[in-house]
């Protein structure tokens, strides 16, 4: 029988074996390791030591949190606001599901953003169709550049009522029950609700990356959010009062960033006291993906200028995060090219990491609708770590000029 002995330290590295001679057949392996080597697998254990943090102290919340049921009556009347520039496709498609809600009093505000692909038209149909949609026309002026956030601004002023839910005309709700789960709570001290909002599933490499790193984001702005530290949400799927808008002069703070619309309100304004999350199916709204890496590329360089933005905790802690996965990963790579007791040692941390890891968050996909991703868990998260690394070079040293449409 052999028992492996880690780790005896000396100035040079090898390896010996020492027999026990009370107990003959048993035998003892000591690893010795350069100073280094310990150095190095020292620095990768605090790597998973802050990793575990993320994972069971913040995520593993989301994991154990008890989903509400949907409220069986509504409470106060709601304004729905849809943002659309040359949506004409979308619109047709998903625009009349917004209409099925099983909700006795809300109105649809669409925004219609100086638009040229009959977009305009298709909404004066849709007028006559529906009682409860008001359209509000954006005309081109030379005067200023308007942006999604001009369009979002006119659209809640343009709003009958004080609770306001937001989604986007690519987007569909995962049910009729959707206003009803996202409508004021009976805590009148919410002012804001996270919903959440996964991406249509299309069988190629970019739509699992794609959703992979919207599982993410959203496990991460979610669980903050339950640990009372609400810093994000996104406009796919979100609520919030009208008067906290006009409060806090709406977007003024950050007219100057084109993206930021959802993010940035929520994390200028949310608190723990003032914001709730909705995680049941029936309050998810399903969005159309990107197609192309270019275009996902420049909606990650959108939400990356925003980011800039955030409160210095929230920016901290969403740092801390992504620079020790990225040590984590990068001393680990270092440690294969030394001894082979580093590289299985090292091999040992990060087979902990997956197996830790495996055992909460292929239940989180699950949970938010992308189970069938769960059994490709472990490879899809190094990809989306490349993938993150190398676009935040390219919106670090690209070009800066970001629209939003």
């Amino acid at each position: 029988m052999r028992a492996l002995f880690c780790l005896i330290f000396y100035p040079h590295k090898s390896v010996l074996q020492i027999k026990n001679e009370k107990f003959a057949p048993v035998y003892f392996t000591i690893v010795i390791l350069t100073p280094f080597e310990i150095i190095l697998l020292s620095i990768l254990a605090f790597c998973l030591l802050v990793q575990l943090y993320y994972v069971l102290f913040v995520h593993l919340k989301l994991a154990r949190v008890a989903i509400e049921e949907v409220p069986l009556s509504a409470r106060k009347p709601i304004s729905v606001i849809v943002c659309a520039r040359n949506e004409i496709v979308n619109l047709e498609q998903y625009l009349p599901s917004l209409f099925n809600q099983d909700y006795p009093e809300f109105e649809v505000i669409v925004v219609n953003d100086r638009s040229w692909d009959g977009t305009g038209e298709f909404l004066e149909q849709m007028e006559k169709r529906y009682s409860n949609l008001k359209v509000v026309k954006i005309l081109d002026n030379d005067k200023f550049i308007a942006g999604k956030k001009f369009a979002v601004t006119m659209g809640i002023k343009a709003a009958k009522y004080d609770w306001l839910v937001f989604t986007d005309a690519d987007c569909t709700p995962a049910s009729e029950h959707w206003l009803m789960d996202m409508q004021q709570p009976a805590n009148e001290n919410t002012e804001i609700v996270l919903g959440y909002s996964p991406y249509l599933k299309k069988r190629n490499l970019l739509n699992a990356l794609i959703r992979f790193e919207t599982f993410f984001t959203a496990v991460n702005y979610l669980s903050f959010a339950l640990k009372g530290m609400p810093y994000m949400g996104v406009g796919r799927n979100m609520a919030y009062k009208k008067s906290l808008f006009f409060k806090n002069k709406g977007f003024a703070a950050h007219m100057h960033i084109p993206s930021g619309d959802d993010d940035l309100f929520v994390n200028a304004h949310a608190t723990k006291y003032n914001t709730e999350i909705r995680l049941h199916r029936d309050s998810h709204v399903w969005s159309e993906p990107n197609r192309t890496w270019r275009g996902y590329l420049r909606q990650k360089k959108r939400h990356f200028g925003a980011g800039k933005l955030y409160k210095p905790k929230h920016k901290f802690i969403l740092s801390l995060q992504i620079v020790f996965q990225f040590l984590f990963y990068g001393f680990f790579a270092a440690c294969m090219f030394f001894s082979p007791e580093t590289r299985y040692i090292a091999l040992s941390i990060l087979a902990l990491s997956v197996i830790i890891r495996c055992f909460i968050y292929p239940k989180l996909l699950k949970r938010l609708n992308y189970g069938d991703l769960r059994w490709w868990f472990p490879i899809l998260d190094i990809l989306l770590f490349v993938f993150l690394t190398l676009n935040g070079f390219l919106a670090l040293f690209g070009k800066k000029k970001v629209t939003w449409k």
